[in-house]
């Protein structure tokens, strides 16, 4: 369809943050065909004369682009103009372009299911910062965190984190393995951010670990699975967050969505309290 516009995400990495920003330009404008080709792991010039060949071939082709090599960012873009491609930066006026080079002005609807605005640059902060925390990494950085989970191995501490990222939320998650394993910033003070501990019945831990250790055809860790040392284990993390105060929720038969909702609540009490 001439009439179609074929939109080229390019990025360095996976593309999807360019992919998000690009869902979010879309939904200002009405009744515009798109095809979208999506280019992730671009990283050398000859990727990028690959792409910009096969998008010259269609009238109606656009370069959006996310690439952290200001030099490869500069190279396409010059081979874009000299072919005569639209291209743009995420960082760019996105919209304003968009309405230039589409001849329609933007609905400025905040029902878009994803905006360019503060909050969601906070989204995409929130995730970058989760990604980098994840499983008790950068301990350090802790009190940075807007919420810090803790929980014994597959209590969904992850998914969870995840989720709460994309809500804005700057979420650290750190696995119970013993005594130990909580930082001392948080045994001295244990307000320091919002901390919620994670818990399950351990029936449904022992089901779970199974199936992990299928997937990853592991069958020499036997005291992963074991119900009884997996009793122990929920019952010292429950004792342990009982005795820094921190709120509990029980897993077992919640969604992420679900737990995360009710991490959220437990996050605007500890708000309100200051």
């Amino acid at each position: 369809m001439t009439n179609t516009y074929q939109i080229y995400l390019i990025s360095d990495s996976t593309g999807e943050t360019l992919d998000r920003i690009f869902i979010a330009i879309k939904a200002q404008f009405k009744n515009i065909d798109y095809k979208v080709h999506t280019c992730s792991f671009t990283r050398t010039e000859n990727q990028i004369l690959t792409i910009l060949s096969e998008a010259e071939k269609n009238s109606n082709a656009i370069i959006l682009y996310s690439i952290v090599d200001s030099n490869l960012a500069k190279y396409l873009a010059h081979i874009s103009n000299e072919k005569k491609i639209p291209c743009f930066g995420v960082l760019g006026d996105l919209i304003l372009s968009f309405s230039k080079l589409l001849n329609q002005k933007a609905s400025h609807e905040p029902s878009g299911q994803y905006k360019l605005n503060d909050d969601y640059y906070k989204r995409i902060e929130a995730i970058q910062f989760t990604m980098n925390h994840d499983d008790g990494n950068l301990i350090k950085e802790i009190k940075k965190s807007d919420i810090v989970l803790l929980g014994v191995s597959r209590t969904s501490k992850t998914p969870t984190s995840i989720y709460l990222a994309n809500k804005g939320f700057k979420t650290s998650n750190i696995p119970l393995i013993n005594k130990n394993s909580i930082p001392k910033i948080l045994k001295e003070d244990p307000k320091i951010t919002c901390v919620v501990g994670l818990n399950t019945e351990p029936e449904r831990l022992v089901d779970i670990r199974k199936n992990r250790m299928n997937s990853l055809k592991e069958t020499e860790n036997k005291t992963y699975v074991d119900l009884e040392r997996i009793k122990k284990e929920v019952n010292e993390a429950k004792n342990t967050f009982k005795k820094y105060g921190w709120p509990i929720i029980d897993v077992t038969r919640k969604s992420v969505e679900e737990t995360a909702a009710s991490v959220i609540k437990i996050y605007e009490i500890y708000r309100q309290n200051g």
